[in-house]
């Protein structure tokens, strides 16, 4: 869930610190679930919901469905371009074949960032 939430904060162009300011919540909240080491709670989806109507949360929970509910949806492909693990197996072996990738972290203009491995 904490990819699908990073590409979420993408395809809506807004940092982590705008959604905890929007959400109401901690700031080091929003960090803590997209590294992976808290899983959002019932208030978070439920804020998420509220905010973000347009925001499939089915998308969001289990990867089923496309990222967006009714007119939006039609901006996301099915499945929307994903982050899951299934995805990046292919194109990563590709490219392991040539070069190793160790990690990859993506940095914010808020001087945020995320580490994935």
């Amino acid at each position: 869930m904490n990819k699908r939430l990073l590409q979420f904060l993408s395809a809506e162009n807004i940092s982590q610190s705008q959604l905890a300011d929007t959400l109401g919540v901690a700031r080091a909240g929003i960090s803590h679930i997209l590294a992976g080491r808290n899983k959002p709670g019932y208030d978070f989806i439920e804020s998420l919901m509220l905010h973000y109507p347009d925001l499939n949360i089915e998308w969001l929970i289990t990867g089923k469905g496309r990222m967006y509910n009714g007119p939006r949806a039609d901006e996301s492909p099915e499945n929307s371009p994903s982050i899951e693990p299934n995805t990046l197996d292919n194109t990563s072996k590709s490219i392991e074949n040539k070069k190793g990738i160790s990690k990859i972290i993506v940095y914010y203009t808020d001087g945020t960032f995320v580490e994935l491995q």
